[in-house]
């Protein structure tokens, strides 16, 4: 346990299944994936534990050895957690009564026992309350605590995890890749990121900035695409994102991450100028 978390507590609630996106995103990860040791660190979970429970249950479909800590600043939602982990624990909640989870005390110092590292660290929607000046360092400071290999994944969603953005940085502390996710059913206009953007960026969302470019190429090339709604709106999001290559965009990755809503492309793409 921190004697003195680095921080200040979040100030929101925790919704079930908000992070999804995240967790799935962390399980293809090769961070995860080929790390000797996967540990993960879900950092700032909130009011409820259940972030940390989700997280573990989905990684464990890819590797049984997977195990997550959730830290959290406030002593009182650390007792809630392990509240909650008792019930888990007695076989009465749906999770696996085996589960690898844990929770301590501990804030971007990411305290972990026995000097270990961690190969994912998850901050969603924990640098919303700070100001932009302050990501820099936050940035580092996690990222300190990573394996050789590991991955921070620093950004934000909305409170029923239909749309998100995030940060992928890696352990010098430096930004790697930014990343879109977005539930295509009945989205109207995928700039609806913007209000859920990284403090790095949505501060920047204006006019001769890279990140509003790129979102008012995305509106259009989306509109652009309308009557592909007619097979689905995964085929319209796959058209819009090959125009956005076309238009000489960096994107990355290929069409199965791109059916599941998400773009993703390198930081300098995206970086505040």
């Amino acid at each position: 346990m921190a004697s003195s978390p680095l921080g200040r507590p979040t100030r929101g609630t925790t919704g079930t299944n908000r992070l999804r996106r995240s967790d799935r995103w962390i399980a293809v990860s090769s961070a995860f994936r080929s790390s000797p040791d996967p540990l993960i660190v879900d950092l700032g979970y909130g009011a409820s534990g259940v972030t940390a429970f989700e997280l573990a249950a989905r990684l464990r479909q890819v590797r049984p050895d997977a195990e997550v800590i959730g830290l959290e600043i406030d002593p009182v939602r650390v007792a809630t957690a392990r509240e909650q982990l008792e019930e888990v624990r007695a076989g009465r909640t749906p999770f696996p009564p085996d589960i690898r989870v844990s929770f301590a005390r501990g804030g971007f110092e990411v305290p972990l026992p026995d000097g270990r590292r961690a190969a994912v660290i998850r901050a969603m929607n924990v640098l919303r309350q700070y100001d932009e000046a302050d990501v820099a360092a936050a940035w580092r400071a996690m990222a300190a605590r990573l394996a050789p290999d590991g991955l921070l994944v620093e950004g934000t969603c909305d409170e029923i995890g239909r749309v998100s953005s995030w940060v992928d940085v890696t352990p010098d502390g430096q930004p790697a890749r930014f990343t879109i996710s977005l539930r295509l059913a009945e989205l109207e206009q995928p700039s609806i990121v913007a209000e859920r953007l990284p403090k790095a960026l949505i501060h920047h969302n204006v006019p001769g900035e890279r990140i509003h470019a790129l979102l008012t190429d995305l509106d259009r090339e989306w509109a652009r695409a309308a009557s592909l709604s007619t097979f689905s709106a995964t085929q319209r999001f796959l058209a819009t994102v090959a125009a956005l290559r076309d238009l000489g965009w960096p994107v990355r990755g290929g069409r199965t991450r791109w059916r599941l809503g998400e773009l993703t492309l390198p930081w300098d793409a995206v970086a505040p100028l």
